[in-house]
Order: C-alpha cells, then structure tokens, then sequence
C-alpha cells in the first residue's frame, strides 16, 4: 500500500473535525466533509464552520495558522470524488448503522483502490459494519478509535477485521504512529473495545456506588482520583466533560451488545437525579452546569456541586487531602471507613474486570494499562495499580467478599503482573509466562534505560545516563522539574563527564513538563531573610552554566515535552539544537512573576531576532520584537508556534509521537558530531537609552489604556534596559555577550528586591497566578 499523503475525514463534528485538525498539524492535506447545508447558500456550510470554530477553540485543536490552511471543507453531494485521491478515509459520522452503511457504499463508488478506509466508532462491531459489504472493502477496512480531544489525547485503538489487508493496517498504523503521535493499540472487535470497555464499568460503578453509599461527589472524586493515580477531576468531574446526556446513551449501548454475564449489568440501573438533570439542561460543562457548576448570579464566580441526596445545587466543599492522606493503594482499600469502603468497592471490581478483559478483549495485560493510561490519563494502568497490593491480597479479598475471581488473578498464584528481570520489564501473560515489554522499533525510553544501568553521576536534582553510541541524557529530577542550584552543578560537572566519555548530550526528561522554570520557593526564602548575595550568586551561576553549555566542544540537543518555562526555556535557548515534542508550550515568563529573563534568556533572544532576514534591518525592529515578547510572558502554544516566536530555530525538529523523542533527539546529536564546532561568541549592536525610552514608552501607553499596571510598568523599564545595552551602549559601540549579562543580573537582582514582585512571586506559589498590581 503506498505512502499516506492525503486525507479524508467524513464528518465534521466534534470528533470528526478534531482528527482533521490533527491530521493538518502533521502537515498532510485533508479534506472535511460533512452532508449538504440546505441553509443559505454556502453548501459546505457545515464543514465551513467546524473549520472556523477550531480558530477559537480552547484548547486549540491545530497547532498552527499554517495547519488551518492544509484542511478544505466540502460537503458528501459535491465533493465525494475527491475521496479518490486520498490515501486514507476516516468515517466518524453519528453512531447508527444504516447511515454508515449508506456512507460506506457511496464511498467505496468513488474510492482508489488500495486506500485504507476506517470508522472512528466507539461501540458498532466491525463485522457488523461491514455487513452486507463488498469483500474488496473489508479487505481495506479497520476501525480506528481516537480519543477526544484528538490533539491531545495519545491513545488510538485499532481494530481489523478478519479480512482486512495486513498492508493496510501496517500503513494506518505507522501513520498514526509517526505522524499523528499515537500510542496504536491493537484491539479486539469486543464491545467498547479497551478503553471504553473498562472505563465505562469504572464510570458506572463509581457513580451507582456513590448514590447507594451516600457520598457526595466532592468525596467520591477526592477518593477516586489523585491517590490513586486518577486525574484530580476524578470521577463525576470527568462526566461532566463527557456530558451527562451522552453517558447514559453509552452505557445502555454497552449493555444491549455485551452477555448477560457481563459485570457492567450489575451496576445498570435507572439514576433519577441525572436524567432529571440531563433533562433540564444541566448536561455538564456544555450545558448550563452539571455535578458541578459556576455560580455567577452575585458578579462573582462561585463553585457549587450538586448534592446527590437532595438532588439541590450547594457550595463545593473540597475535602482535605489529609482526610485520605498518603497511604499506598492497600491502606486505602483496607480502611474501615466511608471512604475506604467507598474505594473498595468501586476499584476492587474495577481491578477484578480489567482482570477478565485477559484475554477476551485484550491479547496482554500491557495493551490494558497502555489504554487507561493514555485514554483516562490514569498515572498507572490497572495491572500496575495490583501489583501496588499484590495479585493475591486482592484474589484473597474479593474472595472474601463473596465476588468472583478472574481466571488471570488466580493463575497469577501472587506473582506480580509486571518484574524486572536482567534489566528488562516483564509482564505476566495469560499462558502463565512472562514476556519481554517491548516497545515499537525507534522508541526509547529512558525509564527502559534506568533498568539496565545506574546512572554516571547524579545527586538530588538531576542525574546524567549512558543511553548509548557515545551519547549522554542529563536529566532533571526535581518536582516539576525546576531548576536549583543542585541541576546546575550537577550539569557543569556532567559537560566535563561528557567531554571525556561520550560525543554528545540530550537533555531530556520523562516528565510530564521538561521543566517549569526556576524554584521560586527557594528564590523567595532567600529574598524574605534577605539573602542578596546568594541569589546573584544562583544568578550567576546560572549565566555561567549555560553559557558552558552553548560553548561546549560537543553537540548538545535539547529534547523538551510540556511546559518549557522560564530557565527551563533558556536552557533551549542554549543548545545547538532542539527536538521538540509537538506538544511543547515554551516561553520566558519572568516578566508576569516581576522579574526579567536572567540566565542568558534576552541574550539568546536578541541574537535570534536580530539575526532573523526580516527583523535585522537595524537594532530596534529586533529590540521591539523581543521585549513585545518577553513582557508580555507569551507562552508558544505548541513546537510549531514556538518557532514563529523564534523559541525554536527554523531548523529545529519536531517530533509528533512522545515516546520516540528521546530517540529521535539522540540521532539529531549524533549526526552533529563529525565536524562539530562550537558556536563563536557574538556581538550586538543595540541602541542604549533612547531604545530603551522608545520601549518604556510602549509599555505605558498600555498601563495608560488599564492593559497594564503601574508595576508593570517597572518591569518593563528593567527588561527595557537589557535588550537595549543598558546604560552605556550606543549604535557605535558593538556589546559583547558578558556586558548584556551582567545588564541581565543587575536587572534582575533591582527587581527582586521590589515588595511588588515579591507579592507576585508568593502569589504563584499560592495560585499558580501572579497579582495583578
């Protein structure tokens, strides 16, 4: 089958145009059908506005405007031949049969022969779909199940047909792998498949438990949620995401496909309050609230949650975290308690389905876990959250409770589902042996890495690995992966390391976020007992390592996912080049917390604007551009946007697929090696004072306008007075690198003495929200 080079997405719903967007954000052309708009006189009216919709959406389904102008709108009456020129078409319609068959005749009228054709359904059976169908097109047909948001969420289930093509799942599957940066997991043609199929049972048995138990949702959600590794929306926060109309309509599905013996029957039952609220509107956050809502009838924003015994709207009462505590797993279900029992009796029987999901829906335990991991963002799979109280404590215990006993949990015999053995995971498999984890040719994983081999150096903050042919990863391993003064120290010793035993350097981290900035807890401490001396001394060393970092004698790559903020930025800022994960939200915020970029951030930046064909007429167009930038705090909202920030490099890559990062940044530094010279230092050319009045005067003609305030108006000036050489540059007078960093560090250390900046500090810390004074 040959190379997918164009698309098709047939309906332009809210799945239906997410995929689309995806499919630009890979770069691919795709056409967006919808049916014919009899409303007025644009007949793709329908696809049309799903097109314009994504421009403000939140979060944004494309990555870049450039993305945009790669998907055409059309309709199914006029534009149906134009499917014979995509490689793929992907059929993500409303959820009833006939209409799909319909669909699928008319398409297979104007298809190429050899392109690949897939249904995004989440509970219509393959073979039904295919049913009455000619044998040419089940033999190029598959299911493949996206999760929404498409952009972000990484799971895609796939599902072949007894006579589907091996080529055409080969080729779908790579490109969903490589180009749309999905985690494929194989899937049988099972009701709701994996995902779905466990996560609609944990749904639903949280809920009926709650109302049964007498919990409120707040309680049920702090339960199931973070100490279990379940995001902090829990359970009735995740429902009304997904809508309290579309819930029920999903579990009667599930209901009417799968046998009577099936566990989710035991947990089906009328709820009264939630028709009545699906009713009246309240269908979640897409209607007028849900189990919980904003209340702005008094100006303000107030959080209320709804009481499952009255069935009223009350205020939210978040339950205290120490309530539950940090007990591990077990603890919590073996509490003699409300919350305990409440945790038992949801996950006990969550854990014991997924158990016999094994192999009747899925081949092994790790296409299970891959599946709640990247389609409900659990931290870990179900197999793993076993493992935390042993396979035969939990046979033991449902035993007890007089529930049934998969098969999988009693051939377990108490051994763990997932062991290290030389240096390799392994997972228990259904025939009783254990098997090797093995991850798709070209992934790398540095967890994969740290069961083989200790790490060359580390200390608290930061550790440096071996991750093969000559090349190195620095890793931080801080909390959210701030920077201190532990993670520079231990990457000025690594680059000698590095400079002696390898020929290159990734930096790198599995983290959710590459790195959040700076601590700030520990720049407070020290600016509240008055510390100056040391904080110009983190300051400087920061400045001083960085810059061993750029001017080292061997490539460095950067290689960030997430958050990018603050030092986590200038660390990129610095490094010969950057693979970037596609998701990668980079920026330089000091300026919103009252501060200026102080590691060589306005440094790096000036040289990449000014040295830009469009922006190197002259000092100032450059200068403007920057500090447009930096005092405004502008966050890239994707790799792609931070290129048009000049965050990244023209000729920085971006890779779509998370787990083939570290690989494909590792390549990318090796291929630096042969001829590698370090970069010369530069000179700058800036304007001095009269640059920096002309910026400060920008900055006040907002706080004039109330779009800034009186101390941002201070910022301004400082970060003014860097980009334009400080006090004496002038446009006779090239400045070199030290003189703007040590403008960095004078700025800097000026502002953190402010009470203003520090308030703004303590606020983030609190907030997450700088004050806006």
């Amino acid at each position: 089958m040959r190379e997918i080079r164009r698309v098709a997405v047939i309906g332009a719903g809210v799945m239906g145009a997410g995929i689309a967007a995806q499919v630009a954000n890979a770069g691919v052309p795709v056409v967006l059908l919808d049916v014919l708009s009899v409303a007025g006189t644009d007949r793709n009216a329908i696809a049309a506005r799903a097109l314009q919709a994504m421009a403000t959406a939140d979060p944004p389904p494309l990555m870049s405007k450039a993305a945009a102008a790669l998907i055409t709108p059309g309709n199914t009456v006029d534009h149906l031949a134009a499917l014979a020129e995509c490689d793929w078409i992907i059929e993500a319609v409303s959820e009833r049969l006939d209409i799909k068959q319909a669909l699928y005749r008319a398409i297979d009228g104007v298809r190429r022969s050899g392109s690949a054709v897939s249904s995004n359904t989440s509970t219509i059976p393959l073979a039904a779909l295919l049913h009455g169908l000619p044998d040419r097109f089940a033999a190029e047909f598959c299911i493949t199940h996206f999760f929404n948001p498409p952009r972000y969420m990484r799971l895609v289930e796939v599902v072949r047909g007894a006579a589907t093509r091996s080529e055409v799942i080969d080729t779908v599957r790579r490109f969903a792998d490589l180009r749309l940066g999905k985690r494929v997991i194989p899937a049988k043609d099972r009701p709701g498949f994996i995902a779905n199929r466990m996560g609609v049972f944990w749904l639903q048995c949280a809920v009926v438990e709650a109302f049964e138990q007498g919990l409120e949702v707040e309680e049920a959600d702090a339960v199931i949620g973070p100490p279990l590794g379940i995001p902090k929306t829990g359970v009735f926060g995740l429902l009304d995401l997904i809508g309290l109309d579309l819930m029920p309509q999903v579990v009667a599905s599930m209901v009417s496909l799968l046998p009577d013996a099936d566990p989710l029957h035991a947990v089906h039952r009328p709820l009264p309050l939630v028709e009545r609220m699906a009713a009246d509107g309240y269908t979640g956050r897409k209607g007028k609230g849900g189990f919980y809502r904003l209340d702005r009838t008094a100006g303000g924003k107030v959080r209320q949650a709804m009481s499952l015994g009255s069935g009223q709207y009350r205020l939210a009462a978040p339950v205290d975290p120490a309530v539950i505590g940090k007990a591990d797993v077990k603890a919590l279900f073996a509490r003699d308690d409300r919350l305990g029992r409440y945790a038992w009796r949801v996950m006990g029987r969550t854990l014991a389905y997924a158990a016999s999901l094994v192999p009747e829906a899925a081949d092994e335990i790790t296409s299970v876990d891959q599946a709640m991991r990247l389609g409900y963002n659990w931290t870990r799979g179900p197999f793993e959250l076993i493992d935390q109280m042993g396979a035969g404590w939990l046979a033991e215990r449902l035993s007890a409770d007089g529930m049934p006993v998969p098969e999988l949990l009693k051939s377990a015999g108490g051994r763990p589902f997932y062991r290290v053995d030389q240096g390799r995971r392994r997972y228990l498999g259904a025939d009783g042996g254990y098997h090797a984890v093995r991850q798709p040719d070209g992934v790398l994983l540095l967890a994969d890495v740290k069961l083989s081999r200790p790490p060359v150096v580390k200390n608290g903050s930061a550790a440096l690995w071996d991750i093969g042919d000559g090349a190195a990863c620095f890793e931080f391993t801080t909390k959210m992966n701030v920077i201190d003064p532990d993670v520079l120290r231990l990457l000025q010793d690594s680059l000698a390391v590095v400079a002696s035993r390898f020929k290159a350097l990734v930096v790198y981290n599995e983290g959710s976020n590459f790195s959040a900035g700076v601590n700030l807890g520990l720049a407070l401490f020290a600016a509240n007992i008055a510390a100056w001396p040391d904080i110009e001394r983190i300051v400087a060393l920061g400045q001083q390592t960085y810059r061993a970092l750029k001017y080292a004698p061997f490539p460095v790559v950067g290689a960030p996912s997430g958050l990018a903020l603050g030092g986590g930025c200038e660390i990129l800022l610095h490094c010969d080049a950057v693979q970037a994960h596609a998701e990668t939200y980079m920026g330089l915020v000091e300026c919103g917390v009252g501060l200026v970029p102080a590691w060589g951030g306005c440094t790096e930046m000036l040289d990449r604007w000014s040295s830009h064909p469009a922006w190197a007429k002259g000092p100032m167009p450059a200068v403007a551009k920057v500090f447009e930038t930096l005092a405004t705090a502008t966050v890239a909202r994707s790799a792609s946007d931070a290129k048009e920030l000049l965050f990244l490099r023209p000729t920085d890559g971006i890779t779509m697929n998370r787990d083939r990062l570290l690989a494909d940044a590792k390549a990318r530094a090796l291929a630096l090696v042969d001829g590698y010279a370090a970069p010369t230092p530069r000179h700058f050319v800036l304007p001095g004072p009269s640059g920096g009045l002309a910026l400060t005067m920008m900055a006040d003609s907002l706080r004039r306008r109330g779009l800034a305030t009186a101390h941002d108006l201070v910022v301004s000036q400082g970060l003014a007075s860097v980009l334009s050489g400080g006090d004496d540059a002038d446009l006779s007078r090239p400045l070199a690198e030290d003189r703007l960093l040590a403008e960095e560090r004078r700025q800097f250390m000026r502002l953190i003495r402010h009470p203003l900046t520090l308030a703004r500090v303590e606020s983030v810390l609190e907030t997450g929200k700088p004050l806006r004074t």
